[in-house]
C-alpha cells in the first residue's frame, strides 16, 4: 500500500508526458513547441524524483536534478534566446497535415504498446507498467524530427526521443549508471551548444533555418 500512491503519480506523470508528445507533434509555433518541451522535461524530472522516494534509488535524485537543471531550465532558455536572435517565431510547417501526423502518432501508440507488453512483464520494477508509455514517447518524438524540414523543431525532437528514452530506462531498470547518466548530459549539452552555432552558420549563409537548403552545397 505505501507504493501505491506514488505509483498512481507516476502513472499520471507518464499519461501527461504521452499527451505532451502529441500537443509537440501538433505544434506549429516554436516558441511554443520550446514550452512544451519544458514542460516536458518537468514532468520527467517530477517522476524521477518520485520513484527514487518510493523505491529507496538515491541515485535518482542526481538524474532528476540534471533533468531539472538542463531540460527544464538551460535548454528551453537557451532555446528561447535563439528564437529571439535569429527571429524564427514563426509557424512551422510539417510535412504532413496534422490529422495524417496524429493517425500516424496513434498508430504508433498503438504499436508501441503491444512490443513494450513482453519486455514490460520480464522487468521487475514497481514501474514497468509505463515502459509502453515511454516507448510510445519515443516514436513519437522520431515522427516529429522526420515531419519537420525546420532545424531547430528538429533538434527539440531529438531531446525530446532522449527523454523517452531516459523515462523507459526508469521504468524498465530504474535508470543508468549515475556517471553514465552524467556522460550523457554532458553530451547533450554540448551538442546544443554547437548546433546553436551551426543554426547561426545556416541563417548567415541561406537566411533560413529550413534544412532542404542544405541541398545547395551539394556538388553539381
Amino acid at each position: 500500500m505505501a507504493t501505491t500512491y506514488p505509483l498512481q503519480i507516476v502513472n499520471l506523470l507518464a499519461a501527461i508526458l504521452l499527451l505532451i508528445s502529441f500537443a509537440m507533434l501538433s505544434q506549429r509555433r516554436v516558441v511554443g513547441l520550446v514550452t512544451l518541451f519544458a514542460w516536458q522535461g518537468a514532468a520527467l524530472a517530477s517522476s524521477t524524483a518520485i520513484i527514487a522516494w518510493s523505491t529507496g534509488q538515491h541515485h535518482l535524485y542526481y538524474s532528476a536534478g540534471l533533468t531539472l537543471l538542463l531540460k527544464v531550465i538551460a535548454m528551453p532558455w537557451f532555446f528561447y534566446r535563439l528564437v529571439r536572435k535569429l527571429d524564427i517565431n514563426r509557424d512551422v510547417e510539417p510535412m504532413l497535415n496534422n490529422t495524417a501526423t496524429m493517425l500516424i502518432g496513434i498508430a504508433l501508440v498503438i504499436f508501441a504498446f503491444n512490443l513494450a507488453l513482453p519486455i514490460s512483464q520480464m522487468a521487475g520494477t514497481v514501474t514497468r507498467s509505463t515502459l509502453g508509455v515511454a516507448m510510445a514517447c519515443v516514436l513519437l518524438a522520431f515522427l516529429m524530427m522526420i515531419t519537420r524540414t525546420k532545424a531547430l523543431p528538429q533538434v527539440i525532437g531529438f531531446l525530446a526521443m532522449e527523454n523517452g528514452l531516459f523515462f523507459a530506462a526508469t521504468s524498465a531498470t530504474y535508470g543508468m549508471p549515475l556517471v553514465v547518466e552524467l556522460g550523457v548530459a554532458l553530451d547533450v549539452l554540448v551538442g546544443v551548444f554547437v548546433l546553436g552555432i551551426f543554426f547561426f552558420q545556416i541563417r548567415e549563409t541561406f537566411d533560413s533555418l529550413d534544412l532542404k537548403h542544405m541541398e545547395k552545397l551539394r556538388e553539381k
